[in-house]
């Protein structure tokens, strides 16, 4: 019953924050200092109709999680923790902790710094904390935004303000096809959906339509988005739907999303 009113207890939310924040921190510079060095990649089984090359997997992926998960079952032992590289650790536990220790793999092992390290916190399904710490930000360097459920968007441990949109064409991303959103905004590949969620969140990017996501690309960014008062729909045969809570299979989950916020995401919602 103690888990009933967890986002009421301010002390116990702002330490899961801290939490959150510290071990993207961690992550990140963790893949800041493997960057330049000779890395083992392998592949993963691809996309059905994409290259067997295409979905890799380096050995700095499973070496930050693997520290991840150390870190938090020493903090958390009765919490339960999903990774993109190694298999869940169930708990009976309403806490599910959800990393990516490397988002934009591809990025990364080529040498373009658009990538990003995504920590989550689901409480019964509902994300509570996220933080994820982008290789490139709004300031030009790297750091974390970061949030807990009814708090503030924040960078670094400071508020952030989510950037106003201009009289200019703004940008929207979206995959690399014939673009969708090229009417409405200038639109942009990144290859990184963690980033395309800090970077909506934070204002850079009107919009976002990211294609059958796992829960690891999301669920941070599920915080800061509601954090920046932005929204997400989930992509469903009648039409865009509200998110609602995570259930069932939770290391199984993808859906299609579309992010953004206000006029923007009803605007994108219509287009496609």
């Amino acid at each position: 019953m103690e888990d009933i009113d967890v986002v009421s207890d301010t002390a116990r939310m702002e330490r899961l924050g801290r939490t959150a924040r510290s071990l993207a921190s961690l992550a990140g510079g963790t893949l800041l200092d493997a960057y330049n060095s000779i890395l083992s990649v392998r592949y993963k089984e691809p996309s059905a109709g994409r290259p067997a090359n295409s979905n890799p997997v380096s050995s700095v992926d499973r070496d930050v999680e693997t520290m991840l998960r150390a870190r938090l079952a020493a903090e958390y032992p009765g919490h339960g923790v999903i990774g993109e590289e190694l298999s869940p650790q169930a708990q009976d536990s309403p806490f599910a902790w959800v990393v990516d220790p490397l988002d934009g793999t591809t990025n990364y092992i080529n040498g373009l710094p658009l990538f990003a390290v995504s920590i989550g916190l689901l409480w019964n399904g509902r994300p509570l904390v996220g933080a994820i710490w982008c290789a490139t930000t709004h300031g030009f360097h790297p750091g974390v935004y970061h949030a807990i459920a009814g708090g503030e968007l924040q960078f670094d441990g400071l508020p952030l303000r989510r950037r106003p949109p201009h009289a200019w064409r703004g940008l929207a991303a979206e995959p690399g096809r014939a673009p969708t959103y090229s009417a409405l905004w200038d639109t942009r590949v990144f290859g990184c959906a963690a980033l395309e969620f800090a970077w909506v969140a934070a204002g850079l990017l009107r919009v976002a339509y990211v294609p059958r996501p796992a829960l690891w690309d999301v669920v941070a960014g599920l915080v800061l988005l509601q954090a920046a008062d932005c929204g997400a729909l989930r992509q469903q045969p009648g039409g865009w739907q509200a998110l609602g809570p995570f259930t069932g299979d939770l290391a199984g989950w993808s859906e299609s999303l579309l992010i953004g916020a206000g006029s923007d995401l009803d605007r994108a919602a219509r287009r496609l």
